[in-house]
């Protein structure tokens, strides 16, 4: 579906790159605070645009009965959760990308000290955003008020996501990539275990959705 319409191409992308140059503009005065708050700032435009783009993978079932569909197909509920997430996980890694291209031009920031460590903390930090992602849209999308209640659901939840990425970042800005592993072992524990919790509780949120 996102191959045909291009959503997070026309808007997911313009959406997060305006928000990185609006945080350009606002701190472009002292140039040395934003390079040091690089790492926050690009997590703070992927936390919103993940927002986005979770509420669309939801939205769209709800055209055509989709998720009606979907209930009566006699697929794994596991599966279904799995399969929504790996779907939104790739729209967001190349998000990353791409902002991690904005993050170099627009602030001055290195990433390059450590590849290693920045690819595994985006790919961990994109499992603990989409794995709860996908457990609070399915139990906000059955409500009239999901738009509003899905952020106020999901944000406080992945704040341990935003501080082990943004550490992650932050090491391998300065070549300590030592710290940056330890934090993306808190990574990797907290996407294991909403994984595992998204594929359990998944069936009764699709049913009660």
């Amino acid at each position: 579906m996102e191959w045909r319409s291009r959503v997070a191409i026309n808007q997911v992308v313009p959406f997060a790159l305006v928000v990185l140059l609006l945080f350009a503009f606002a701190l472009d005065p002292d140039r040395g605070f934003l390079t040091r708050a690089a790492p926050g700032l690009y997590w703070v435009a992927v936390l919103l645009s993940a927002l986005v783009v979770i509420q669309r993978a939801f939205a769209t079932e709800t055209v055509d009965g989709g998720r009606d569909g979907l209930r009566v197909a006699g697929l794994d509920p596991a599966a279904i959760f799995l399969g929504k997430g790996a779907a939104v996980a790739v729209v967001l890694l190349v998000l990353e990308a791409t902002l991690a291209a904005g993050v170099v031009l627009l602030y001055g920031a290195s990433l390059g000290h450590s590849v290693a460590l920045v690819v595994a903390a985006c790919v961990l930090a994109t499992i603990g955003l989409v794995a709860p992602g996908m457990v609070f849209g399915a139990l906000a999308s059955g409500v009239r008020i999901r738009e509003t209640l899905l952020p106020l659901l999901f944000l406080p939840v992945v704040s341990p996501v935003m501080i082990g990425a943004t550490r992650a970042f932050e090491a391998a800005v300065d070549r300590s990539p030592g710290e940056g592993w330890r934090w993306c072992g808190l990574l990797a524990v907290f996407a294991v275990l909403y994984t595992a919790l998204g594929m359990a509780v998944f069936e009764p949120l699709l049913e009660d959705s």
